[in-house]
């Protein structure tokens, strides 16, 4: 994936804009970068990459290129979006989710673990929110 390749396809944000607002803005937490026109407020598909994005732009490392491909990317995500709706994986949400490997394991975990665990947390799952709770929290 290139700078100029879309991360939040529902608001349209390009891997240069979050880049750079990371570089710029300096976000103490991951859930900051949804200040960044909206990424990862909307269908929660792109939440683990900006994770890593923020984790790794917060080390000083360089983020330019990735190893998934856009069409990879989108593939992965149309079929994350599929699998939501069909109630086969829950909706990301912020938590220490690594992006998506080859299992396909969707659910977040700790929202303070940046992914230092490596994955998923199994025994720290959060549950879908309440009707009057915000869909990603800040």
């Amino acid at each position: 994936m290139e700078l100029d390749d879309l991360v939040c396809y529902c608001f349209r944000v390009k891997k240069r804009k979050i880049v750079n607002f990371i570089r710029q803005r300096s976000p103490r937490r991951a859930s900051q970068v949804s200040e960044c026109f909206g990424a990862g407020t909307g269908c929660g598909w792109c939440i683990p990459f900006l994770i890593r994005l923020h984790k790794e732009g917060m080390e000083g490392r360089i983020v330019e290129a990735d190893d998934i491909s856009p069409e990879e990317y989108e593939r992965l995500r149309l079929e994350y979006q599929r699998e939501v709706r069909e109630g086969i994986a829950r909706r990301n949400r912020y938590g220490g989710a690594d992006p998506p490997s080859d299992d396909m394991d969707f659910d977040a975990g700790d929202p303070d673990d940046l992914g230092s665990s490596g994955g998923i947390d199994e025994g720290n799952v959060i549950e879908p929110p309440e009707e009057d709770e915000p869909d990603w929290m800040i």
